[in-house]
């Protein structure tokens, strides 16, 4: 059946006009709205206004313009419904077949610094939508064409003379994909204005759009892609082979880790886990100090800086296999230097916390908040000896690092550098061995972070054996006084936290 009518209106003016010629080339009649009228008239296009050709003028400042049983009966009508067909002759309603529509930019509105929720509420589209909807749903007779995207297709079609059930298909998925991310952004901007952000809502919606594709999945056998939620950028690779699975799991161990600290700090990551940690005064001096607590784990790492990586950090590890760098921002002298090194991906972060964070899971999506960590106003002293402020300053160090460590996590750090390492062991005490067996730097006189409580003496008595003088740990064991007591009786300054970071 020829195309004979087609309603355009478009907030986005891509390619509308090339789209517009082809349709008039073909004798098609276009029905349009406001600015897109106008933008079409400007271009020499002859346009039909929707509100003359409805005999519904546009009212309510325009947010009513297509919604008229005129304008959708025109859409919905079934060619092959004798009743369809009856009742659009009675009413004198003649078929749409076409619905080029793009929908109001509430996503850039949005993030416009400084928008009000009453802005925000003006660009939520109601009639665009509606129409793609019910022209998708009629799409074995009407055309829906919600993205720029589609145009070539569909021209390259209608001058072959007849458009296939192919690209209807493919037309109507686009809409629900584009209206359903729509709506899913919307609900996230305004769950967003809630006071009281509510943790697990009844129906979540969330809008993810494709950020780059993967190298490969967990497995070069295996397949990937990354995809965000739409509007958010967390990062930028300016250099390298594409990233992997692997490779961005790590990479947000990284930028996790190095940005939960004020001081400039790097954190060198192996298989998701903080293999060397150092803060400093200045980068160069973390970055030496974090390779320093293990520099053969180092080897095939991630790097995370939370400050700019210049031209002294890049030198330094020039002569190192690495798999990523990631930092705030890398200096034109330090780029020039790591650009030799073809394959290595350089990536500037760009640090958010986001409302939810998910994982797959038994076919399913979890969902929970971030789990961010306290500072010292919910530390709770509970031995006879209290640690000195050193002691205190280096506690705190060791609790963010194994915050970000798997679980089962014991780790040992002097007052600003990781020791020893203990990751994601079945049992407590194995994790207390392996984090001293690990150790570069002297263990005699460290300090020791569990992400846990201590379910019996014997982990603290080991730590105890190796030299620790001072551990911090959530508490809340049932056994809390005779852990409490085998740090009296060993000298330890033990602190607890009141909080668990498990990392699975």
């Amino acid at each position: 059946m020829r195309i004979e009518r087609a309603i355009v209106s478009v907030s986005d003016k891509t390619g509308v006009v090339e789209l517009a010629k082809a349709l008039v080339d073909h004798r098609v009649e276009i029905l349009s709205t406001g600015g897109t009228a106008k933008h079409l008239q400007e271009a020499g296009i002859p346009v039909t206004a929707i509100a003359e050709w409805s005999g519904a003028p546009e009212i309510l400042g325009g947010r009513v313009k297509t919604l008229t049983p005129k304008v959708f009966g025109s859409i919905l009508m079934d060619r092959t419904n004798p009743d369809h067909v009856a009742d659009c002759t009675r009413l004198n309603i003649p078929r749409v077949d076409v619905v080029v529509v793009n929908l109001y930019p509430f996503e850039s509105t949005i993030a416009t610094p400084g928008v009000t929720l009453a802005a925000a509420v003006e660009q939520i589209d109601v009639g665009g939508p509606s129409m793609l909807r019910a022209a998708a749903k009629n799409h074995r007779h009407v055309v829906p064409l919600c993205d720029p995207s589609l145009y070539g297709d569909f021209v390259q079609e209608l001058n072959s003379g007849e458009i296939s059930d192919a690209l209807r298909m493919r037309c109507a998925i686009a809409v629900f994909e584009k209206t359903s991310a729509y709506d899913a952004m919307i609900a996230a901007y305004l769950r967003q204005q809630e006071r009281e952000i509510e943790p697990a809502p009844a129906r979540l919606s969330v809008a993810l759009d494709k950020f780059q594709d993967l190298r490969s999945g967990e497995n070069p056998q295996q397949k990937a892609a990354f995809y965000v939620e739409s509007g958010t950028k967390p990062f930028e690779q300016i250099q390298g082979k594409e990233l992997s699975y692997n490779n961005l799991l790590d990479l947000d161990s990284a930028m996790r880790l190095a940005n939960a600290f004020r001081e400039p700090a790097i954190a060198v990551i192996k298989h998701t886990n903080p293999c060397g940690v150092a803060r400093r005064k200045t980068l160069i001096e973390a970055l030496g100090a974090a390779l320093q607590s293990d520099p053969v784990s180092a080897f095939g790492g991630i790097i995370g800086a939370n400050r700019e990586f210049d031209a002294a950090c890049a030198n330094a590890v020039a002569d190192i296999f690495l798999e990523v760098i990631v930092a705030r921002s890398f200096s034109p002298e330090a780029l020039q230097i790591l650009q030799k090194k073809k394959n290595l991906r350089l990536v500037v972060s760009f640090p958010n916390i986001p409302e939810l964070e998910f994982r797959s899971a038994a076919g399913g999506v979890l969902a929970q908040t971030a789990d961010l960590v306290s500072g010292r106003d919910m530390w709770k002293f509970v031995t006879e000896r209290i640690p000195t402020d050193d002691e205190i300053d280096g506690l705190e160090f060791a609790w963010i690092v194994c915050a970000h460590v798997k679980s089962n996590a014991i780790v040992l750090t002097n007052q600003s550098q990781s020791v020893g390492i203990g990751a994601g062991q079945m049992s407590r005490v194995d994790a207390a061995k392996v984090a001293i067996m690990k150790a570069l730097l002297p263990v005699a006189g460290s300090y020791a972070a569990s992400d846990a409580f201590f379910p019996f003496r014997d982990g603290l008595d080991i730590l105890a054996d190796a030299g620790v003088t001072a551990v911090i740990q959530p508490g809340g064991s049932v056994r809390d006084a005779e852990v409490i007591a085998a740090a009296n009786e060993r000298g330890l300054a033990m602190v607890f936290t009141g909080e668990r970071h498990f990392r699975h």
